[in-house]
């Protein structure tokens, strides 16, 4: 994915760009995932926190992930879209969402994590890596 790279929500209220290259590109089948993403699996872009700019204030809603630790998910408090995801395991990272991508053709995932949770018709992709948790 190149980078600059932007994004934003459904209704254009909160914008973002991030300067770097992504860290990885995931798919990620945990339960809150699911859940918060009213889909089988959750897509998103790792990067850097500092890399990140944000035009608009999103809403955020926290809960215990499975590994214990705090999971904060930002969301437009306009339309909804589910935006960012940070969390205690990896405060310097944050995941966004590839709904949200200006250019979503160039999101490719590297890897599937959580598939202990995942749900038994999810088709995997066998070239690319898969995680029974987070790696």
């Amino acid at each position: 994915m190149n980078a600059p790279f932007f994004g934003g929500c459904a209704c254009g209220s909160i914008r973002y760009m991030c300067a770097r290259a992504p860290v990885a590109m995931i798919n990620c089948h945990c339960r809150d995932c699911q859940r918060s993403s009213g889909a089988p699996f959750a897509s998103g872009v790792v990067v850097q926190v500092s890399d990140v700019e944000i035009t608009g204030t999103p809403k955020t809603h926290s809960v215990r992930a499975g590994s214990g630790r705090l999971t904060t998910r930002s969301f437009c408090p306009e339309c909804g879209a589910p935006l960012f995801t940070r969390g205690e395991a990896a405060p310097g990272l944050m995941s966004i969402r590839f709904p949200t991508l200006d250019n979503q053709s160039e999101f490719q995932p590297m890897l599937d994590i959580w598939t202990s949770s995942a749900q038994s018709w999810v088709c995997f992709s066998q070239v690319i890596p898969q995680y029974r948790q987070s790696p």
